[in-house]
């Protein structure tokens, strides 16, 4: 009987049987739902619509991507589709003023030709859309009223992974849904997303949510929800929120001016690997590694050298490539800033102007097919190359260089391909093939060499480890 006893008294101490209950979400919910609004779009066609993606213009549904970091500002549901030549959409947004100033993102607004918002209390309102901000996916709408409830803003830095959270919108049409789960990861970046460092949650979030908030526990906004991973088009158990610090920071320029400035450098940049990290006497995989050096930029003005490594921004350490686009974004244009960068095997600090982030540049072109010579190989590496001819030097705006007519063994397993140009040999700027071979004869022929190469209009720094 005393055994028994025992094995009960046990049972009752069990931490499954003490567990903290889970949080209440009442009065959270109560206070801030009514700072959230439903987002409706229409969107006149120039043409009528012909078999094309209303989720994904121009790209094939059984292209994998498809529902790759799907956009889901835009149900695909049964009965949404408007008259031919009008589309329709929906989405969230949340009240940031008493005077109707709403938070939502681009892709919720974008384009379209009518905005029409409707509050808790079914009133609705026609938008008008003061800025949209691509790059951050952050718009600013406003509609002419006052004396609205708005959501208080908190800071998402001091936001810690595995608190508790909660989202309020309109998947699928369904106003002001609830939905909670935890902060997942903090400071994510995404495909072609290199301004916004994401909030990731499990909150269930669907088509309909874009836009709307993230709430902490404090009944504090935190981010914007705004992307998802999936394979479905619906909840997987991924969701992406961008901060409501960079968000708020967006539309203050917006609601300024209209559009959004960025800092910018003029650099191309890459991760640096561990392979990198020993090739230029890093202690370890650090720092954002400068592979290209825009002519007349902010960064060559300031001394930026192609195999520079960029370890501090403004006094703030880069940890990683990413971390670099995002600071130079947040910079003021004509701002003087530091800058210390790791070249040779020093650190060596810089003063440098930020400059304004200018359009997208076409890229060049790939290298020519004219004659040329073939010379030496490189066999250790695995490369075979060849001389530029002058005609390629000016197509590709290099002064030097050589290609690469084939590439096998460690030339090959480090992502190297027929028609590369490769511009130095650990950080050594090579002319031709014989400067080529020269420049590997004085390598330790165990160690792994980096070699800075260009393809298409874009160089990048490639570790190759030889056999």
């Amino acid at each position: 009987m005393k055994h028994l006893l025992l094995v009960f008294l046990i049972g009752l101490s069990s931490p499954f049987l003490h567990a903290e209950a889970l949080p209440d979400f009442t009065d959270l919910v109560e206070k801030q739902v009514g700072t959230v609004v439903n987002i409706s779009t229409t969107t006149n066609a120039k043409q009528p619509p012909s078999g094309a993606q209303p989720m994904m213009p121009g790209m094939n549904e059984n292209d994998p991507m498809f529902e790759f970091f799907k956009r889901f500002g835009i149900p695909m549901m049964p009965g949404q589709q408007g008259p031919i030549g009008e589309s329709h959409s929906m989405g969230s947004g949340f009240l940031i003023s008493q005077d109707g100033y709403i938070l939502t993102n681009a892709h919720v607004v974008q384009g379209a030709d009518e905005v029409m918002v409707a509050l808790q209390d079914k009133r609705e309102f026609k938008a008008k859309v003061i800025g949209v901000d691509k790059k951050s996916d952050v718009a600013l709408i406003k509609i002419d009223i006052s004396g609205l409830p708005f959501v208080k803003t908190g800071d998402p830095a001091k936001v810690r992974v595995g608190e508790w959270v909660v989202a309020i919108g309109s998947p699928f049409g369904f106003e002001s849904t609830v939905t909670k789960g935890i902060v997942s990861a903090k400071g994510r970046s995404l495909p072609e997303e290199t301004l916004v460092p994401f909030i990731q949650t499990d909150v269930p979030i669907n088509p309909g949510n874009s836009g709307g908030p993230l709430f902490n526990m404090k009944g504090e906004v935190i981010g914007i929800n705004s992307q998802i991973y999936s394979r479905t088009g619906g909840f997987m158990g991924l969701s992406f929120a961008i901060p409501i610090d960079v968000a708020l920071q967006v539309s203050d320029q917006l609601r300024s001016t209209g559009h959004v400035t960025r800092g910018w450098l003029g650099v191309v940049i890459q991760d640096v690997t561990k392979e990198l990290a020993d090739s230029f006497g890093l202690s370890k995989p650090q720092g954002a590694l400068v592979s290209s050096v825009e002519k007349g930029s902010p960064a060559e003005k300031g001394g930026i050298l192609t195999s520079d490594i960029i370890l501090r921004f403004d006094n703030k350490p880069i940890k990683a490539r990413e971390d670099l686009p995002r600071l130079v974004s947040a910079v003021k244009s004509g701002s003087r800033v530091s800058v210390q960068v790791w070249r040779k095997g020093a650190a060596v600090e810089l003063s440098l102007l930020v400059g304004e982030m200018p359009g997208e540049k076409t890229a060049a072109a790939e290298p020519s097919t004219a004659k040329r010579v073939k010379t030496v190989a490189a066999e250790r590496l695995g490369l075979s190359m060849l001389d530029l001819s002058p005609d390629q030097r000016k197509e590709l705006e290099v002064a030097g260089g050589v290609l690469v007519d084939e590439a096998h063994g460690p030339a090959a397993k480090a992502g190297l391909q027929k028609g590369d140009v490769i511009l130095s040999v650990n950080n050594v700027e090579i002319k031709s093939t014989d400067g080529f071979t020269q420049a590997l004869s004085h390598l330790d022929p165990k160690k792994a060499v980096a070699l800075l190469i260009r393809r298409g209009g874009s160089a990048e720094f490639v570790s190759v480890k030889p056999d």
